[in-house]
């Protein structure tokens, strides 16, 4: 069993049972659970459906990434292609061997992404570096972790990435990474009774003027690292009092000769949760 919730400028929307919801807590306190699933079974139980109409003209016309005041940190070379993608990117500089070493190495790489007001949600614009002349998206499978480190729902997210800065030298990752709007999440956060399946596929299509330029998709059972390790190594060494959001590494990397435009279109499909879809704006 799953349930999708979705933040609107008129509410959070509630999606249980093939019926929709519409309530109004902080989205911080609704999310902020010990038993997220279960405390959403029991507020649809209090709540009338509203009309699907009415739902979708929310979906269409108001809907807004759902994130209250997390911090968003990603997890890096958790797959084999995105260790392999660190290497090539980095040979000229030397860096190449730190990358098979985190592979390899009992601590994951860890690293801040996005305050939440520099995150953009479905169908909004997402930024590469005018600095930059190789740029990429990467499409992760991100976790919502409650305050007390539990993984309470899952959703899409975006990790953008100036492929070029980060390969000149390693310790450029913090401005490859975090500019504005460098990240997308959404378009829900999804919650299922179970942890999700490694069997659940993520897909990701790049279009240029209405022209497929890439497209791939992989299974999340080609990570490495498990989600519950990556969860307990974020919640070593901080606190998060109303949760945290996760990235959890990439497995579809595009070719070296390839780079994101402006204008571009970047679509992002998980099993289960839904689609993320953004246009490429230049920053």
């Amino acid at each position: 069993m799953s349930i999708r919730v979705y933040k609107t400028s008129k509410g959070n929307l509630i999606y249980n049972n093939d019926l929709f919801f519409l309530e109004h807590s902080n989205w911080d306190d609704l999310v902020n659970q010990e038993d997220l699933f279960g405390h959403l079974q029991q507020i649809t139980k209090d709540l009338k459906p509203i009309e699907t109409a009415q739902a979708t003209e929310f979906l269409e016309q108001h809907l807004m990434p759902p994130i209250g005041t997390q911090e968003v940190w990603a997890a890096g070379v958790t797959y084999l292609r995105s260790r392999d993608a660190r290497m090539e990117e980095s040979k000229d500089s030397g860096g190449a061997d730190c990358y098979q070493k985190v592979y390899e190495a009992e601590r994951p790489e860890l690293f801040f992404k996005s305050l939440p007001h520099r995150v953009a949600g479905h169908g909004q614009v997402v930024n590469i570096r005018k600095d930059s002349i190789w740029n990429v998206p990467e499409p992760e499978l991100t976790l919502y972790i409650n305050a007390s480190g539990k993984i309470q729902g899952y959703t899409i997210g975006n990790d953008m990435s100036s492929r070029s800065i980060e390969g000149e030298n390693p310790l450029y990752l913090p401005q490859a990474k975090v500019y504005e709007f460098s990240t997308a999440v959404g378009p829900c956060l999804y919650v299922q009774e179970n942890p999700i399946s490694a069997e659940t596929m993520i897909h990701l299509e790049i279009h240029r003027a209405g022209k497929l330029m890439f497209e791939d998709s992989t299974p999340l059972s080609r990570m490495k690292r498990s989600l519950t390790e990556l969860a307990e190594y974020l919640y070593r060494g901080c606190d998060y009092r109303t949760g945290c959001y996760l990235m959890t590494g990439t497995c579809l990397v595009p070719p070296n000769d390839f780079t994101l435009n402006a204008n571009d279109e970047v679509t992002i499909r998980i099993d289960g949760i839904g689609t993320l879809k953004n246009t490429v704006g230049k920053r």
